[in-house]
């Protein structure tokens, strides 16, 4: 006989420190010649990301020891940090980003000596960051992004295609490094090669667009030793969204456009399309460098594609047909790598954490390289999601993944509905995909349900849905949470008396609204959130990428002022009645800290329940284990604390009023 215990009271193997130990994914997969390396996360080293290779006898070891982070922090979010090639000698050449000092550094890790930089350090500002490299052996280069800092606001910066030299005649000189763009563009990818090296193609956009509502393909001549040349916009515009443009195997021009409603493939200088569906066949621009497809050698092309999930696929562009891989992966990331006739991706489903993936085009066979290492949890304590759809206000459709409490050691009194938390995903222009997270399975192992909700907004279900967002964050947002949890509550699946919500950046915008200006939640974790909107569209009020963002999400500031002041939770700390849990790291420079530390300087004295925990070290986002098990922690002891549900072997959070 199961034990029978309340909600939330129930025992659970999956601890903070094990939640920890699997937080965050791999990234940024490639070919080495017969190897495959990517990035992971080591949340134990303090949050450093490792670089990783897989030989080809299978073993599997890191490429650099700690202290090694190879991470940019171009616009912030960074992108892909690294490339390889053959040297030379034929032994592997690497070129990575160390996130410390943000300099380009060279590797060959067999043959013995340290990593030798490529790039100067500056003093001015954030100095000189680098991202989405490509090495070219032959002209003794590697050609990448370069972000430089001509200030000391965070918007006084510039962004150009660089050509830097392999010898290191760089590392202290700064002349040495060759502008290959003209800088016409705020924001600009690294470059795409065509297959005879004559051309090159890269994605540029300007304020005050962000790059899921408008980016141009730009095509320029490659020279010897100077600039390119004849450089023009083929592709694109204020309303087409291109996240990614590459070449096909025989030279035309391959690009995805949400020109129909959807990213959708095309192809040459007719703009084919070739796969048109109400599919997603790319998605938001976040990183610098992100692939959602990869032609091989005989013309195919493999994609990840679909419609909430993701998968898998080849396509066959003359055809048209697609055909998907096997396999239970319901979310592949944006990074694929060839190799041969190979395909390698980053996936996971409901029941794996993120894996490194290979598919044989020859066989259709898929094999998991790389694993998760989630076999330490027993898989009868992780959660069995729902994909729901909801009707919210004026009918519309909101796309939510619903877990229920689950374990395999209690059941609830028959008389009790669970306690749910509303979990609201950052961006937010962004998505919560339908995978295996142990922060949640933290929660609904433990008795309390979580609610994903994908709200008007979220990317994955086409531009009209995306576009919901525009002028109405803080609106549609709150509503789509509200309406989700409401629904629960109503048809019987969640206690109407014990509902939270959670969120992290945007995220953390969603819940603090949701707080202040509705009365559906008992309380509320806030993680390095935006509060006031007047303050972060200010001067220095966050970075350079996302400095005009809410151009579109509220309005001009010159314009609307009102509304900007009407939305933010900061300026209705009065309407705050629920208690909450403010987390933040320190070194955030997206969300700087200032936005809490006024925003609970208004509640002072007020009476309501809070705590605020900073980190630090830790900047957009957690990373380190520490900081990790803390968080879940103390969000537990919160929803524990309101609740009045008894967890004795949870820290008890000190709640201030």
């Amino acid at each position: 006989m199961v034990p029978m215990g309340p909600y939330g009271t129930w025992p659970s193997p999956i601890d903070g420190a094990l939640a920890a130990s699997h937080d965050g994914m791999p990234e940024y997969v490639g070919a080495v010649g017969d190897e495959i390396w990517w990035t992971a996360p080591r949340p134990a080293e303090g949050g450093r990301r490792a670089l990783m290779r897989r030989r080809a006898d299978g073993s599997e070891e890191s490429v650099l020891p700690a202290p090694w982070n190879v991470r940019s922090r171009v616009i912030e979010y960074g992108g892909r940090p690294w490339a390889g090639a053959a040297s030379a000698t034929g032994t592997p050449l690497v070129v990575f980003v160390h996130f410390p000092d943000q300099r380009l550094y060279a590797y060959e890790p067999d043959g013995g000596a340290e990593p030798r930089p490529l790039t100067p350090v500056s003093a001015v500002g954030g100095g000189l960051r680098w991202v989405d490299p490509t090495i070219r052996v032959e002209a003794g280069e590697v050609w990448c992004v370069l972000e430089e800092f001509t200030g000391e606001a965070p918007t006084d910066v510039r962004r150009v295609i660089a050509a830097v030299p392999l010898d290191g005649s760089a590392a202290d000189d700064r002349g040495a490094v060759r502008e290959l763009s003209d800088g016409r563009h705020r924001f600009v990818t690294g470059p795409r090669l065509s297959p005879d090296g004559r051309q090159a193609a890269w994605i540029g956009w300007d304020h005050p667009r962000m790059p899921w509502d408008g980016t141009e393909v730009m095509l320029g001549q490659v020279t010897a030793d100077g600039p390119f040349t004849e450089v023009r916009s083929v592709a694109g515009g204020p309303e087409e969204s291109i996240p990614q443009v590459g070449w096909t195997a025989d030279g035309q021009l391959l690009f995805a456009s949400d020109r129909g409603g959807w990213w959708n493939l095309y192809r040459g200088a007719d703009e084919t399309p070739l796969c048109p569906r109400e599919e997603e066949f790319g998605g938001p621009l976040w990183k610098i460098g992100l692939q959602w497809f990869q032609p091989l050698e005989n013309g195919l092309i493999a994609v990840v594609h679909g419609a909430g999930t993701t998968t898998l696929g080849i396509l066959d562009p003359e055809t048209g047909e697609l055909v998907d891989a096997a396999g239970p992966w319901t979310a592949w990331s944006s990074t694929l790598a060839v190799h041969g006739t190979r395909v390698v991706g980053v996936a996971a489903s409901p029941r794996s954490g993120y894996e490194i993936v290979e598919l044989d085009t020859r066989t259709g066979r898929t094999r998991v390289i790389g694993a998760a290492h989630h076999d330490a949890v027993d898989p009868a304590y992780y959660p069995e999601p729902q994909i729901r759809t909801f009707t919210g206000p004026e009918g519309r459709d909101i796309h939510a993944h619903i877990y229920p409490p689950h374990s395999p050691d209690r059941i609830a009194p028959d008389d009790e509905l669970p306690p749910y938390v509303v979990w609201a995903h950052g961006g937010p222009t962004g998505h919560a995909p339908l995978v295996l997270d142990l922060e949640i399975a933290y929660f609904t192992s433990r008795g309390i349900g979580v609610a994903e909700v994908n709200y008007g907004g979220s990317a994955g279900y086409g531009r009209e849905y995306r576009n919901r967002l525009r002028e109405q964050w803080g609106v549609v947002d709150v509503e789509d949470c509200a309406a989700v949890a409401r629904a629960l509550a109503a048809e019987g699946t969640a206690d109407a008396a014990r509902l939270a919500i959670r969120g992290g950046s945007a995220g953390g915008w969603t819940t603090a609204a949701s707080l202040a200006f509705t009365d559906v939640y008992a309380c509320g974790t806030v993680l390095f959130p935006i509060l006031d909107l007047t303050d972060w569209a200010s001067a220095d009020g966050t970075h350079d990428f996302e400095s005009q963002y809410l151009e579109s999400l509220i309005g001009p500031l010159a314009e609307v002022p009102d509304r900007y002041r009407d939305r933010s939770p900061a300026q209705h700390a009065e309407s705050v009645t629920a208690p909450f849990l403010l987390l933040q790291g320190l070194d955030d420079v997206i969300c700087p800290p200032v936005q809490c530390e006024r925003f609970l300087a208004q509640m002072a004295g007020r009476g309501i329940p809070h705590a605020y925990l900073t980190f630090e070290g830790e900047g957009h986002g957690f990373r380190r284990a520490d900081t990790l098990i803390r968080a879940l922690e103390a969000e537990l002891s919160l929803y524990a604390q309101t609740y009045r549900i008894s967890r004795p072997d949870v820290p008890a959070l000190e709640l201030d009023k």
